[in-house]
């Protein structure tokens, strides 16, 4: 987390809190909630405080943003790895009123807000129908249920670059219906405690989709299973599929 992050499709991690509730299967082994317990902070659940941070932390991104603006490049950032942007909890707002000025401000980071909750978006962005250029969307969708029920949702909401993280992905999902709206997929398998297999069929069908569509694919990992389902660990899993690292990126601009 901070400014350099080993998440493979992002340059950097900025979290405005930590905590959130689980809402999906996908949260059944949730790595933010495991590395906040092993850190000594107990912030999930519907009653549990959030923890936030101090003004030197959010100086963070304006830091980051000159040093993108000296070197001439643009620099993702994942908002946030250890919560959900749009939790609709209490005390949140004081935190995403922060935040929205922030994002208007660091006009060199492209910030990338993944959420389980696409259907906060549009009633908490203060943007309305114009949204900053530097603001990607994205939600999680593990299988085809909470595809049909978020992708509507995100695809409702302006944005200049639309994302999906299917990670951990735990069904065959089908996207051709979303696809004028959508721009990049991101896949992964699980890791972790109790992590579960990722079938290689639902990966490869989410690359064929991309592919006969015409939207950025990047395979982040296998997860803590091989491509055989034996359990090897991360590392040895690694994230080639079919004999290809895919690390695309979506771009927005040239």
């Amino acid at each position: 987390m901070g400014e350099v992050s080993a998440i493979e499709w992002t340059d950097a991690t900025f979290n405005p809190w930590w905590g959130c509730t689980k809402v999906s299967p996908a949260c059944r082994n949730c790595y933010a909630e495991t590395w906040a317990k092993r850190t000594g902070f107990s912030v999930w659940g519907d009653r549990a405080e959030r923890r936030t941070f101090s003004p030197s932390h959010w100086a963070e991104p304006v830091r980051w943003n000159a040093k993108a603006e000296r070197e001439g490049r643009r620099m993702r950032v994942f908002c946030a790895s250890m919560a959900d942007v749009f939790e609709d909890a209490p005390g949140l707002d004081e935190q995403r009123a922060k935040l929205w000025p922030l994002i208007e401000a660091t006009t060199s980071l492209d910030w990338l807000l993944l959420t389980k909750r696409p259907e906060n978006i549009r009633r908490m962005v203060p943007w309305g129908l114009r949204p900053p250029m530097n603001v990607w969307l994205g939600t999680t969708v593990e299988n085809q249920e909470y595809a049909d029920e978020r992708v509507p949702h995100l695809v409702d909401a302006p944005a200049n670059v639309r994302f999906l993280s299917c990670e951990p992905l735990l069904g065959l999902v089908t996207l051709r219906q979303w696809a004028i709206d959508l721009d990049w997929v991101i896949v992964g398998g699980e890791t972790g405690a109790g992590a579960r297999p990722m079938d290689p069929a639902w990966a490869r069908s989410l690359r064929d989709q991309c592919q006969e569509i015409g939207l950025w694919f990047h395979f982040k990992q296998w997860g803590d299973h091989d491509e055989t389902g034996a359990r090897v660990g991360k590392k040895a899993a690694g994230r080639v599929l079919d004999g290809r690292t895919w690390d695309e990126i979506a771009r927005q601009y040239p």
